[in-house]
């Protein structure tokens, strides 16, 4: 992700939660040394969009996904698999052992995107979500040396 994405990855944030990233702290994460952020893009009308992207901390030796979201047009056509990925990818290549997140309880489509990738369901965190008071799920995957 570059700062010039984010125009287009915030109209799709916006649709995607209940309770947005704003531009800052987009801005902020592309200034973090221990951020990553990785978008998808598509040629849609003849022009080249953002459709789906990822943030993470690799943190030691532990990548901790933070935001992932696909537009909600281009869904079921395997773009947030493919970010997914493309964090797996970057997890081996930085030698971290394992990658962490936390999901919405209600969220069925995370969960199960993240199960088919092996992660596993660690703990509860009761309350998690500010918004809601939703309970977030802790999901680990461990990674293979």
């Amino acid at each position: 992700m570059e700062n010039g994405d984010i125009e287009e990855v915030l109209k799709i944030e916006q649709r995607c939660f209940i309770s947005p990233w704003t531009r800052d702290s987009f801005e902020q994460e592309l200034d973090l040394e221990r951020s990553k952020s990785f978008v998808a893009k598509k040629t849609v009308g003849g022009q080249k969009r953002t459709i789906g992207y990822i943030s993470f901390w690799l943190v030691v030796d532990e990548i901790h996904i933070l935001n992932i979201a696909t537009h909600p047009d281009f869904r079921k056509q395997g773009i947030a698999t493919g970010l997914v990925d493309a964090c797996l990818e970057f997890s081996k290549d930085a030698c971290a052992k394992a990658v962490i997140l936390e999901v919405r309880k209600s969220n069925l489509s995370a969960l199960s995107l993240y199960e088919k990738f092996g992660f596993e369901c660690k703990g509860v965190r009761p309350g998690y979500y500010s918004d809601t008071k939703e309970d977030a799920i802790v999901m680990w995957l461990k990674l293979r040396p």
